[in-house]
């Protein structure tokens, strides 16, 4: 063993297990600091310390252990954490996993470096989320709103359209009433190299780019990268809303390929599995990615957070999305349903919820007549697609005049309010008026769900009397 300037090298390793060294001998090593391995052709790879005990760390290597022998091997442990280094000019620029560039352009001068891990934010210093981000998607806008600070997860399925609606929302999102639009975070975690080209290319044909920085850690690389994409990608987030002040939209897709990844390195580890084999710290792990979104008092920027995730097997109950649920303030699900239908986005809004909804929504933020339409449109919606199957016993013929009007009323929802092109953007004010649209095939009666004075203001029919 040797040491300089705070480096420890040892040359001791006793096993290697799978993406792991298990190295002995260790002093004054640190949880998470990172390692230089360097193998016996004189090339080197860099890892992590996973854990210590009596003297051993185990140790993860990024770019995986083939070729690596227990002979031969030296381990430099440098004393720090995995750091990157932040800048503004970062934005319009694409990133490995690890946070070094991989567009071919110039290299970029950054003053400061930041632990990847980031910083707990006191709570007491935590701002309420309130202020509505209009994304231009009516499913999500009239009955799912987003706010700034929040984290609205969407839940997916395979082959489902998820990362259309991902870059539709970073290419459209906007905080009503303020000119200024989201610097966007796009962390690909897992995906395919087709997947990471449509990314690429919507951006570039769409302007988006220039303030996109895109972090891409593809299926082919080791399972560690993707442990730590997102940690690296929203160190810059919060560079930017807290240094900078900017307003961040940070989306994480697909963080099912995080959790795999972290089952994978716990199977490695030899540690007890929890359900379906997913290590039991799974919850606090994925809290430790999804609490580094929010506001803070004193600063004007912001962190907005959009994790992605694929249920596998459209199994809403799977402990990726159950646990991403209790943590995340609400969920937007896809609908193979809708999808099947040729409707997009194929949101299923009966199964969506955005808990900070009340308050990004009213007078002076959205329209006042918002929460009473939303409501409405629930239970219209809800009323009709039961009323689907219930006609698909009995005949549509059996059902009465009212019954066929909301079943009539479901099927135009889904054509007129929840669907819609990937790059139509629409204001609030037209959602709510296709909403009001919607309403006019309805009996005013059955609208119990907004008050009189508000049909008398917004519906259609009086509108038309005015």
């Amino acid at each position: 063993m040797s040491s300089l300037y705070g480096i420890r090298e040892y040359s001791r390793i006793a096993e290697i297990r799978g993406p792991l060294l298990i190295v002995e001998g260790v002093r004054k090593v640190s949880y998470d600091e990172i390692v230089e391995v360097e193998l016996s052709d004189g090339s080197r790879r860099r890892g992590r310390v996973l854990d210590i005990s009596n003297n051993i760390a185990v140790v993860q290597v990024f770019e995986g252990t083939t070729g690596i022998t227990t002979t031969g091997t030296k381990v430099r442990f440098l004393g720090r954490a995995l750091e990157l280094p932040v800048s503004e000019d970062m934005l319009g620029r694409i990133f490995n996993g690890l946070g070094e560039l991989i567009d071919g352009g110039p290299e970029i001068v950054a003053g400061e470096k930041y632990d990847i891990n980031g910083s707990p934010i006191n709570p007491a210093i935590r701002a309420y989320p309130e202020d509505f981000i209009q994304t231009g998607i009516s499913a999500i806008d009239g009955m799912n709103t987003l706010v700034r600070g929040q984290k609205l997860p969407i839940f997916s399925g395979s082959g489902l359209p998820h990362n259309r609606l991902a870059v539709q929302i970073a290419r459209q999102a906007s905080v009503k009433g303020q000119n200024e639009e989201f610097a966007v975070i796009f962390a690909a975690i897992g995906i395919k190299y087709d997947d990471y080209i449509f990314f690429k290319k919507f951006f570039e044909e769409t302007g988006a780019l220039n303030r996109v920085a895109m972090f891409v850690n593809l299926a082919d690389e080791p399972a560690m990268i993707r442990l730590v994409t997102p940690r690296v990608a929203l160190t810059l987030a919060e560079y930017l809303a807290y240094e900078v002040g900017m307003h961040i939209l940070v989306i994480l897709t697909d963080m099912t390929n995080y959790a795999e990844a972290l089952r994978e390195i716990s199977s490695a580890r030899e540690e007890v599995p929890g359900r379906q084999g997913y290590p039991g710290y799974m919850y606090s792990d994925l809290a430790s990615i999804y609490e580094r979104a929010g506001r803070v008092h004193g600063k004007e920027g912001s962190i907005t957070q959009i994790p992605i995730l694929t249920m596998p097997n459209d199994d809403i109950t799977h402990p990726i999305p159950d646990l991403t649920g209790y943590i995340t303030e609400g969920q937007i699900v896809l609908s193979r349903d809708l999808y099947n239908k040729g409707i997009y986005p194929p949101i299923n809004v009966l199964m969506s919820l955005s808990r900070l909804m009340k308050e990004g929504i009213g007078k002076g933020k959205t329209r006042e007549d918002h929460s009473q339409v939303s409501d409405q449109l629930y239970a219209a919606y809800s009323r009709g697609v039961e009323l689907r199957s219930l006609a698909a016993v009995i005949g549509e013929e059996s059902l009465n005049v009212n019954d066929r009007k909301f079943l009539r009323f479901a099927d135009l929802f889904e054509k007129k309010f929840l669907k819609q092109g990937i790059r139509e953007n629409r204001d609030v004010e037209t959602t709510l008026d296709i909403a009001w649209e919607l309403f006019a095939e309805l009996p005013e009666e059955e609208l119990t769900n907004i008050k009189e004075e508000t049909i008398k203001r917004y519906h259609p029919k009086h509108r038309a009397d005015i």
